[in-house]
């Protein structure tokens, strides 16, 4: 009997050894993977979100990862335009992780270098959320965030310091696993800075056209990668034309390590 998306998804987390990879020699930072959706033709969102291109099988993807992971890293525009929560809603899905060791929910990283956060983002106004500020101020949120905050600041030349952060993310708040939602700005700063391990990239079977605008973003935009960035594939699923890859990040010479 086929599977249901939802199976689908499940088989393909079982498979992962994220947490064996990440203890895995001595590390000073987190084991980090992508985890991105592109159409065929490379558009990362549509209408300015990343959720119309998925489907079912994508969507359990995305959830059943946040069951594996530390912590779960996005920047500050994703979370304001993809309207996040709790990163982990499903009773079930909370017990999941409990059975693996790890807290109720993986820590939610929001990554906004000058601190550009609304108090009215769901996640930031649930008293029962874990969230760690990545920022390079020294200023605060409003006393209207009602979440758990943390702060990480980096900073290096009036730039956030991403090298820094993710080591005191490690050190800190004992983040071994760190799986970064995007956007792709985010993305290519992790990459450029030598920080990404693994990428997960969903491909729907989906073509979208339009020009290279903050409304048709690639899922790695904004810093030119030199080199690029090599990988290599790791595996490979399929699931009603949509196709589900996922690449080991390899460093070459020239490349932070």
């Amino acid at each position: 009997m086929e599977k249901s998306a939802e199976q689908f998804a499940a088989q393909m987390i079982d498979e992962l050894d994220l947490l064996a990879r990440a203890r895995a020699g001595a590390r000073e930072r987190p084991y980090v993977a992508l985890n991105m959706i592109s159409t065929a033709d490379g558009r990362a969102t549509l209408s300015g979100r990343s959720g119309a291109i998925g489907d079912d099988a994508d969507k359990h993807l995305f959830l059943g990862l946040r069951t594996v992971v530390d912590g779960v890293m996005a920047g500050a525009g994703t979370v304001r335009a993809e309207g996040y929560h709790r990163l982990i809603r499903d009773p079930a899905a909370r017990e999941r992780r409990r059975e693996r060791g790890l807290p109720a929910e993986p820590l939610a990283c929001i990554v906004s270098g000058r601190l550009a956060l609304d108090e009215r983002v769901p996640l930031l106004a649930d008293p029962d959320a874990r969230v760690a500020i990545v920022t390079s101020s020294q200023a605060s949120l409003p006393g209207g965030c009602r979440a758990q905050i943390e702060y990480v600041r980096a900073e290096r030349e009036g730039q956030l310091d991403l090298i820094s952060a993710m080591r005191e993310l490690r050190s800190r708040l004992q983040i071994a696993t760190l799986l970064c939602e995007g956007g792709p700005h985010l993305n290519a700063n992790l990459l450029a800075a030598g920080l990404v391990d693994e990428l997960f990239l969903s491909l729907a079977p989906t073509l979208a056209g339009g020009d290279a605008t903050s409304e048709s973003l690639r899922i790695v935009s904004g810093v030119d990668l030199q080199p690029p960035v090599a990988m290599e594939l790791l595996s490979s699923h399929e699931y009603e034309s949509h196709l589900f890859l996922r690449y080991k990040m390899l460093k070459s010479e020239g490349q932070p390590h």
